[in-house]
């Protein structure tokens, strides 16, 4: 699904860089490494929050320190692709709290999930009582993560900022 990008301006692009590095800053640090006034930074923040562009504050948590030793990624199949069947995988997906990110995507798999469980024996019992007993799911191969290299959740802007000249950098 494509979806056009909406117009931010380089005030509004500093800004969410600013809150992908610390999202608990104030809006008074905010409005201070991005040149702005505190009104017009909280403006801002508030505007892109209501158009969807900043969709919600969240904490990083270290699995390692909260007993969640085993991360695994599978690629999921399913035999047909009705409505319904779709609908009642995702769904199940997305009461399943140990499903961290889910996307549907091109290739060998309809799925690929990345769940996160404290053990090899807590995932074999998510495959069993949650994956396997979804009807029509045909396939899952998994692979155990080893080690992870990189986890980012900050995306790269850059790309917006070198389009912004002239009458292009105005504001909505």
């Amino acid at each position: 699904m494509n979806v056009d990008p909406i117009s931010l301006d380089e005030h509004c692009l500093k800004i969410l860089s600013a809150l992908q590095h610390d999202g608990r800053q104030t809006v008074q640090q905010i409005s201070e490494a991005v040149g702005l006034s505190p009104t017009p930074c909280w403006k801002r923040i508030k505007e892109m929050e209501a158009a969807g562009v900043i969709r919600g504050y969240t904490t990083r948590v270290d699995p390692e320190l909260v007993g969640l030793h085993v991360s695994a990624v599978a690629e999921v199949n399913l035999d047909r692709h009705s409505e319904a069947m779709v609908q009642r995988f995702e769904e199940v997906v997305a009461a399943s709290p140990q499903i961290i990110r889910c996307v549907s995507a091109t290739g060998p798999a309809d799925y690929i999930l990345h769940v996160t469980v404290p053990d090899m024996k807590h995932y074999e019992r998510f495959l069993h009582e949650v994956l396997f007993s979804l009807p029509g799911v045909t396939h899952v191969r998994s692979s155990i993560v080893l080690r992870e290299i990189k986890s980012e959740v900050a995306l790269p802007l850059g790309h917006l900022l070198g389009a912004k000249t002239g009458a292009a950098a105005s504001r909505r």
